[in-house]
């Protein structure tokens, strides 16, 4: 792991690689309200980069289990988890705030379908919280990233 000087560095100057997940139930969508930058204070869909020597699989199942403690009904079969499609993000801040560095990532993003009966909970510090969003509501929010608004408008 990289220490934020170097992570800082390379913010600067490449793109990096994340995987989003799309958690959808009925007519709902799940969001966490994100507590870091880039995309700070918006609710967003649960994501993460891809780590070093990390398959995009491994990089969902891991963000599956920290995020939202879900990588178990994966692993069974219960969730299947579908390509929605590649997408670019680009943001003006990053990590560190808005110290001049922007952010792009390259997102491979995946749809997870639940049930009503599947129980999701907060898992780690990148959300203060989570709630199912009807998809008519998310796309009209102002709170709701337009990244996340694009997934809805083109992953359906």
């Amino acid at each position: 792991m990289l220490d934020a000087k170097n992570f800082l560095n390379v913010v600067a100057n490449t793109p990096l690689v994340s995987v989003d997940l799309v958690l959808l139930s009925g007519d709902e969508i799940l969001l966490g309200l994100r507590n870091n930058r880039p995309a700070k204070g918006f609710w967003f869909v649960p994501g993460g980069r891809i780590l070093k020597n990390e398959t995009i699989n491994q990089a969902i199942l891991r963000i599956a289990e920290k995020e939202l403690g879900l990588s178990s009904l994966i692993k069974d079969g219960q969730l299947i988890v579908t390509f929605l499609g590649t997408y670019e993000h680009f943001y003006s801040d990053c990590f560190a705030g808005d110290n001049g560095v922007s952010t792009h990532y390259v997102v491979v993003a995946h749809k997870l379908e639940l049930n009503k009966n599947i129980i999701v909970t907060i898992a780690d510090e990148q959300h203060s919280e989570l709630k199912w969003w009807k998809l008519d509501q998310a796309l009209k929010s102002k709170v709701v990233h337009q990244y996340t608004k694009n997934y809805l408008s083109q992953g359906q």
